[in-house]
């Protein structure tokens, strides 16, 4: 029999180079079948299930639950030998390990004084995502530590070894549980604590502020019911429309395709917007890529893609990265108005909410029915000043006012060079 092949941490997306160990679903020992799920992987995206792709017994657990470890490190053993990697495939992107990487030493707290000579106070510290996060609702400075990860990057076990050679604090004080009468608890799911850490980090750390506006879309919704009724592939939604009106609008305003990071602001290539999606495993947000720079028929095809993808379980992290925006559409349960948070990583998102038939003036001051769209844009202020948010949805609100121009492909086509 072949000696034990090891259980690697897989690559979930072109720019993931690590990931978190949300949980173990099995034990040393366990037998498991095809498609049981071993474990869940965290990231700053997504939290993925990963299923095995054999049958086996698991041998030996490498790595506990809650740390943070590399693509292709080894996670467990099999202790039937069997050769097949679980969940990292046999592709190019996958890295297989045959042992456990040796510890590294916990990093010490590194006195400012005691930095190499030479060396730039002002230069970007190179930490993961989680450490940057825990050291932040810590309190630990990162420009005091060094790293134990490749480069010197600091990890979340560099903050925690800060953590516990940090003096005691003094004795908090209890927390009254909470009490629910006749009410039932359960433990959070991975993904619904994922999207809890990384929403409550956003509106605490993003300065939000909000631009208001209502769309006339009867036009619109003339053009559409015709398109419908012409017998198309795809039928076409408020949704897609907002989508393509939304990259169409970062196309013309590039400023608004920039994001915040660690003190630098980013600007993005393309028109990438984010779609918030309700599926059985919770919200999620996947990213359609290039939405200004096709037709509406291509746009409503890669809505629906991305859509399915998302209610069949089937995102990758390299599904949810990138975009500058979001947009989140709650109109079909009638809401005059939807004040969203940001997602983390971006820099806006466009909460859409039910059209709601309204009677204005015509030309001659009569009074005309016509059905209104409600539109908030939720915007960071470190990147967006409120001039150019106020320019942006005016563009996305006069785009969907005259839609015609969304059937025709762009003049300008793809990234921008």
């Amino acid at each position: 029999m072949a000696g034990p092949a090891a259980i690697v941490m897989p690559k979930l997306g072109l720019t993931m180079t690590e990931g978190l160990l949300a949980s173990w679903r099995v034990g040393p020992g366990d037998a498991v079948a095809t498609g049981d799920v071993l474990f869940i992987i965290e990231t700053e995206k997504i939290a993925t299930e990963i299923e095995a792709q054999h049958a086996g017994r698991i041998g030996e657990i490498l790595v506990a639950e809650g740390e943070t470890v590399q693509v292709g490190a080894a996670l467990a053993t099999w202790a039937d030998g069997d050769a097949a990697l679980a969940g990292s495939g046999t592709g190019p992107d996958s890295t297989p390990a045959a042992e456990a990487p040796t510890p590294r030493p916990p990093a010490a707290v590194v006195p400012r004084q005691a930095l190499p000579a030479g060396a730039d106070a002002g230069a970007r510290i190179v930490a993961t995502p989680l450490a940057r996060r825990v050291a932040r609702q810590s309190g630990i400075a990162l420009d005091r530590l060094s790293g134990s990860g490749p480069q010197g990057r600091i990890k979340l076990k560099d903050v925690e070894a800060a953590l516990a050679a940090a003096p005691a604090p003094g004795p908090a004080p209890a927390r009254s549980p909470v009490r629910v009468a006749g009410g039932r608890r359960r433990p959070a799911t991975p993904v619904e604590q994922v999207v809890a850490r990384r929403l409550s980090q956003a509106k605490q750390t993003i300065p939000h502020f909000y631009v208001l506006a209502e769309a006339d879309i009867t036009g619109l919704l003339a053009m559409r019911e015709e398109l419908n009724a012409s017998g198309g592939r795809l039928r076409l939604s408020i949704t897609h429309i907002i989508m393509a009106a939304v990259g169409r609008a970062l196309v013309a305003l590039p400023q608004l395709n920039a994001v915040w990071d660690e003190g630098d602001i980013v600007t993005l290539d393309g028109s990438d917007v984010g779609l918030a999606v309700d599926g059985p495993r919770g919200l999620m947000v996947p990213v359609l890529r290039d939405a200004g720079a096709h037709h509406l028929d291509a746009v409503a095809g890669a809505c629906a893609d991305i859509v399915a993808k998302a209610r069949d379980g089937r995102l990758t992290a390299a599904d949810c990265e990138g975009g500058a925006i979001s947009v989140s559409n709650i109109g079909m349960y009638g809401a005059s108005h939807l004040v969203s948070i940001i997602n983390p990583g971006q820099s806006a998102i466009l909460g859409v909410a039910a059209t709601k038939p309204v009677f204005r003036p015509d030309a001659q001051g009569r009074p005309q029915l016509r059905q209104e769209l409600g539109l908030v844009l939720s915007c960071d202020h470190r990147v967006i000043d409120g001039v150019r948010a106020a320019q942006f949805l005016d563009l996305v609100v006069k785009t969907l006012e005259h839609p015609l121009p969304l059937l025709r492909q762009p003049a300008t086509e793809g990234r921008p060079t």
